[in-house]
């Protein structure tokens, strides 16, 4: 089996040497590239399996590399990582929000990093933790699989493909309340580092672009999520 190939976009040599380092230990093929410019020209040359990005960087930042490759059906698929020293909420946010797979706060230990990127490689293309791909229809809200499309009302949702994950998930088993711990493991993937947080911001997040409809996904305190097990009016 070939080595899997991971893009890091990182201007910090320090940092740059010791994530290549864990990653090479660990069976990874690493290329780097220390600016945003080269970064986004590395990824597109080399069509890696994974991208970890910087958020701060010399030239574009990581948050406009994230942008652009998610808006470019070549590289789209390919998973991101951010990788930032920025660990407010409002960063997180941004960062899921423009299409990053997980976001890792620096500084992290190197176990953890190797536990995220394993866990996003594991989900592959699609994972829906079991739920079986097709159509899910719960009154107003469609989610696709084979189109990769989720609408409510009829209006197209922009969701991430971790949002997009988690909302098929959920309307798949409408009533079952799902832990923070059970979502990692379903739509992040197995041995993934502990990241409720996350979880949380992509739950805010759909629920934004659900709109008034946000209210099919509840919150059971303490707990976790689940989908309304009543249709929508």
């Amino acid at each position: 089996m070939s080595q899997r190939k991971i893009v890091v976009v990182e201007d910090e040599p320090d940092i740059l040497e010791a994530i290549e380092y864990s990653l090479v230990r660990e069976g990874f093929r690493v290329v780097a590239a220390t600016s945003g410019d080269a970064g986004l020209e590395t990824v597109i040359r080399e069509a890696p399996d994974l991208v970890l990005l910087d958020l701060l960087l010399p030239g574009i930042d990581g948050l406009e590399v994230c942008r652009q490759l998610k808006m470019d059906p070549v590289t789209q698929k390919i998973p991101i990582i951010m990788v930032s020293a920025k660990g407010d909420e409002s960063d997180i946010v941004l960062g899921l929000g423009v299409g990053a797979d997980d976001y890792v706060t620096k500084p992290f230990k190197p176990k953890e990093l190797i536990a995220r990127v394993r866990a996003v490689l594991r989900r592959g293309a699609f994972r829906d933790g079991g739920a079986g791909n097709g159509r899910v229809v719960r009154g107003k809200l469609v989610v696709d699989t084979a189109r990769h499309e989720a609408k409510i009302d009829g209006e197209l949702l922009n969701l991430t493909p971790t949002e997009f994950r988690m909302l098929h998930l959920l309307a798949s088993h409408p009533g079952r309340v799902f832990t923070r711990d059970l979502l990692v493991t379903r739509v992040i993937g197995d041995g993934a580092a502990v990241i409720d947080r996350n979880i949380d911001v992509h739950v805010r997040s759909i629920r934004k672009k659900l709109g008034e409809h946000r209210d099919l996904l509840d919150t059971i305190r303490g707990v976790g999520y689940k989908f309304r097990d009543e249709e929508g009016d």
